[in-house]
């Protein structure tokens, strides 16, 4: 068995998503067992070189780990022939341009989303990295989370029928920040600094919706800045010229609609944090981040509206529990191991960077939409 050391550049690791999900429970984890075996006879061993811009948290966070390299200098380390793949889980509106750099630089580009902050740069980026030969992705963790592998498995086997409607709820309470801290950076809420709900999660929807029901052909959303005054991380009061709260319908190819709330001002009333609900002639689901039900044609029961009867059962009873059928490994960590593939095997991989722009480009329609008070055409796009 021959071990090749893979020297991966992440920048933004001090973060909350790049630390915890990238590094710890992706990178690490597939040191801890012992690296990724390609199946010919070769290990990676991956070598994470932590890039940011807070020199003393990325030493902090060096040492905590025991990892040796880290740097405040990327162009220094995209400059580093023994640097092979550049990951970016920074603030969204720094991403673009370090993309840029290390495409520029020849290196394999793994990424966060949104890859841009705008569609044009998006597109772009994908353009640009088609063009100089290097692999590339973005990360489209949902489609790994337990619940959507589970129901993934209901479209494959043809378990709907036809697909006739896709009700989705996201969201949860972001405390303000004055009597309570915020769960989220209070860029978050800034517009200037690449904030909003829409530019986060739209581009989460329109990957769920093609992977699993089809291409999203219009989308038609109204936005909301509910809580218009946040606290900062210092306890400092500023105003929230973000969307917090998004309330879309997307039509599907193939006929199917789908309709998405997402919220960072609503109080969870539902098993999960995210939760979809499939409609077909055949059956339905209900789908979150580990937990799938159905109900199928057959034992669909016959509700009679009668408000001046109290129901005598429950509605959630009459749903049958999706077995696991097998071990689901952490989602981030599955599409690491996907994409490190993908660069030293050569194996396929489809989530690149054009598939990242068509979140951009959602989340940009999305907006227009809800500044214009009408629907619009998702057209489709291509390198």
């Amino acid at each position: 068995m021959t071990r090749k050391t893979v020297r991966i550049a992440m920048n933004g690791v001090t973060g909350r998503m790049g630390h915890r999900q990238h590094l710890v429970r992706s990178i690490l984890a597939l040191r801890d067992q012992g690296g990724l075996d390609l199946g010919d006879g070769t290990v990676l061993w991956p070598e994470p070189v932590l890039v940011g811009r807070r020199e003393d948290a990325l030493k902090a966070l060096a040492e905590r780990h025991g990892l040796a390299h880290w740097s405040t200098d990327l162009d220094a380390v995209l400059a580093d022939p023994s640097v092979d793949l550049y990951f970016d889980a920074q603030v969204t509106s720094a991403r673009e341009e370090a993309l840029g750099k290390a495409i520029a630089a020849r290196k394999h580009v793994y990424t966060e989303k949104p890859t841009a902050t705008g569609f044009d740069g998006a597109l772009s980026l994908a353009r640009r990295a088609h063009a100089a030969g290097v692999k590339h992705g973005v990360v489209q963790d949902k489609l790994f989370l337990p619940g959507l592998l589970k129901l993934k498995r209901l479209v494959d086997g043809g378990f709907f029928g036809r697909i006739l409607s896709v009700r989705g709820e996201f969201g949860y309470w972001v405390f303000e920040g004055d009597w309570q801290s915020a769960q989220r950076p209070s860029w978050n809420y800034r517009a200037e600094d690449g904030g909003g709900i829409v530019v986060d999660m739209f581009p989460h929807w329109e990957y769920v919706l093609h992977e699993l029901f089809g291409r999203v052909t219009s989308v038609q959303a109204l936005t909301a800045t509910h809580v218009p005054q946040r606290w900062d991380e210092r306890g400092k009061p500023y105003d929230a010229t973000a969307d917090d709260a998004a309330y879309g319908i997307f039509e599907l190819e193939g006929g199917a609609v789908a309709q998405i709330n997402s919220s960072w001002a609503v109080r969870v009333h539902r098993d999960e944090l995210v939760e979809f609900q499939v409609d077909g002639t055949e059956g339905s689901a209900v789908a979150g981040l580990r937990d799938c039900r159905v109900q199928h044609r057959g034992s669909t029961p016959k509700p009679v509206w009668n408000p001046d009867v109290p129901a005598d059962y429950s509605f959630r009873d009459q749903w049958q529990e999706v077995p696991d059928n097998t071990e689901f490994d952490n989602g981030f960590k599955a599409q690491w191991e996907l994409f490190l593939r993908h660069v030293y095997a050569d194996a396929p991989y489809r989530w690149d960077l054009l598939a990242g722009a068509r979140g951009v480009q959602l989340a940009e329609l999305g907006l227009k939409s809800s500044a214009e008070g009408r629907r619009l055409d998702v057209p489709e796009i291509a390198l």
